[in-house]
């Protein structure tokens, strides 16, 4: 009999970005391992803070996709800076898990998704007693990461968040990270508690390495959310535009800041395509000399997915956000690094990068290294252990 797993998410497909991604991956890999996987996730909202059109009107949805079931619960969804409509939104999702623990069998093995940290609590609160093996996959530190980014001060409510993210290590029995730092701060409150780290490696079959005539001004890309933590909007205001090109691909909170920037500066090389699906971005990303990975602040326990992405492409990065990220891309030899924050070092850094230097065996040592170095399944059978 198959082994019973229960995946407790606040982002799925057809959600896009990376915690989407990052779960569809765990989730899709455990079935293939022989588990039978059920994914619970609020009906799907992000990034627009709206219920998307094939799910609006619904209560519950239940579907079988990928051979997993997957219960999508009802959510009040927003994507508001208002701190109070967001907090509501994560209690709505929180009252749904609830409602759900009451009239349906939760099997002996449940991943647990944090952040958001109350929904996080909710499950581990709901689920403690009853002698399961609560897995808990911290993919960022709130409220620490809330504190760098800006959106939390240290205040009364930031010692509350900081009790439930206690409250939260203290009851699961696993706790994976995505970074070592991650674990090393986790270790600092849980010493007792056995961690593992899981990074988010990607699985899909490295494309072939196109060959390209270099030409023309260097072409950076940058594929993923425009939100406030990725300061692309910033980005387009500080770059020397002399000798590169800037392609940009997403959705998120600066788009139309973005958009109006280029409609106000029609002389810059600065293009945006809007949001296209993965398969489709892989193929596009392929046609460009560079990605750039930034961060509008160092935040820590952040390693951005996109690393391991884009290094089984074989698509140099320059990575602009410091942190472990930093230290990722420089060990590996994945690319360039400049100094997080610093504009004037980011231009000087992309100024030294020649387009003739960008050689199909430099690509293709990249592509290697993602294989032999970043490889999910051998990640996932070390995982599948720990279960």
């Amino acid at each position: 009999m198959k082994q019973e797993v229960l995946i407790i998410t606040s982002y799925f497909p057809p959600e896009i970005g990376a915690a989407s991604n990052r779960i569809f991956q765990l989730a899709n890999g455990l079935q293939e391992q022989d588990f039978k996987v059920r994914v619970l996730t609020p009906l799907p909202n992000y990034p627009t803070g709206q219920i998307f059109k094939d799910y609006k009107g619904k209560f519950t949805h239940i579907s079988e996709e990928n051979n997993m079931t997957i219960h999508r619960l009802w959510i009040y969804a927003s994507n508001s800076k208002n701190k109070i409509l967001r907090l509501i939104a994560m209690l709505s999702y929180s009252f749904s898990l609830v409602w759900y623990f009451m009239w349906h069998k939760i099997p002996k093995t449940v991943i647990i998704q944090s952040p958001p940290l109350l929904v996080a609590f909710t499950a581990l609160l709901f689920l403690r007693r009853k002698h399961r093996n609560l897995i808990l996959n911290v993919s960022d530190l709130w409220p620490i990461a809330g504190l760098e980014l800006g959106a939390l001060k240290k205040n009364f409510s930031y010692r509350i968040l900081e009790k439930i993210e206690r409250y939260n290590y203290k009851k699961a029995h696993l706790i994976l990270g995505q970074s070592e730092e991650i674990i090393a701060h986790v270790t600092t409150i849980v010493p007792e508690k056995p961690t593992f780290l899981y990074r988010n490696y990607p699985e899909f079959k490295p494309p072939s390495i196109p060959y390209q005539t270099p030409s023309g001004k260097l072409k950076i890309v940058y594929a993923g959310l425009l939100g406030i933590a990725q300061g692309i909007y910033k980005l387009c205001n500080e770059l020397d535009y002399a000798a590169i090109e800037l392609h940009i691909y997403g959705s998120g909170a600066e788009q139309s800041k973005i958009e109006a920037f280029i409609a106000e500066h029609p002389d810059l090389p600065v293009f945006f395509y809007g949001r296209v699906s993965r398969e489709e971005l892989h193929e596009l990303l392929m046609g460009y000399d560079v990605a750039i990975i930034p961060l509008l602040n160092r935040i820590y326990g952040s390693v951005p997915s996109k690393i391991f992405e884009y290094a089984r492409l074989g698509l140099p990065m320059l990575y602009f956000g410091g942190g472990e990220g930093e230290s990722v891309i420089r060990t590996h030899q994945l690319g360039w690094v400049a100094e997080a924050g610093d504009y004037s070092d980011l231009n000087a850094v992309i100024s030294k990068i020649e387009i003739g230097d960008i050689s199909e065996a430099q690509k293709q040592a990249i592509q290697e290294v993602a294989v032999s170095q970043f490889d999910f399944n051998s990640q996932l059978q070390q995982l599948v252990g720990l279960i």
